[in-house]
């Protein structure tokens, strides 16, 4: 019964996953609802601690990207931020929360979430290599259908050649 929870719960942590910046990351919204956190709350750590989150674990969402975001309905509004820019935590990002939050719960969020993170790239891995295997099929066919595509164009060129007429000839109907 618990497996069952926690399946339902890392795919809702995967849905939370979002790609800007050609980056799979998680907004600090949505991170500080999964901790029991206010938003405002889990900013302040990282802001008190910001020599931890370099770039690669941490960046301020632009205008347009918010915008983006409105517009994908994965922010409901500009007015739902109060006015801040959100945090955008990469997988790095995530993992180094836990040290700044301590608590017992956010231990345990953050090792759901950190498979939530290696369930999606496994995901996109095995999707990397069906592309692989599609891509292998079609050239492998297409070189066979090759074959049939000559044969065929070689019919219709034959039936566009005059023929030689066949039957019985009358002598003197020339």
């Amino acid at each position: 019964m618990m497996e069952n929870k926690l399946s339902i719960s890392e795919e809702l942590l995967v849905q939370r996953i979002f790609l800007v910046r050609g980056k799979k990351v998680m907004l600090d919204f949505d991170l500080a609802t999964l901790y029991g956190v206010e938003t405002r709350a889990l900013k302040q750590q990282v802001k008190r601690n910001i020599e931890r989150f370099p770039v690669d674990f941490m960046f301020l969402l632009s205008s347009l990207e918010v915008d983006e975001m409105v517009s994908q309905n994965v922010i409901p509004s500009r007015s739902f931020l109060g006015g801040a820019a959100p945090m955008a935590f990469t997988e790095l990002g995530v993992a180094m929360l836990s040290s700044v939050l301590k608590s017992k719960g956010a231990i345990s969020v953050n090792i759901a979430i950190m498979r939530a993170f290696v369930n999606l790239r496994q995901l996109i891995d095995s999707n990397k290599d069906l592309i692989k295997r599609i891509d292998s099929l079609e050239e492998k066919y297409d070189k066979k259908f090759m074959l049939v595509f000559e044969a065929i164009k070689e019919l219709i060129l034959q039936e566009n050649q005059p023929r030689e007429k066949i039957g019985y000839k009358i002598p003197g109907s020339d």
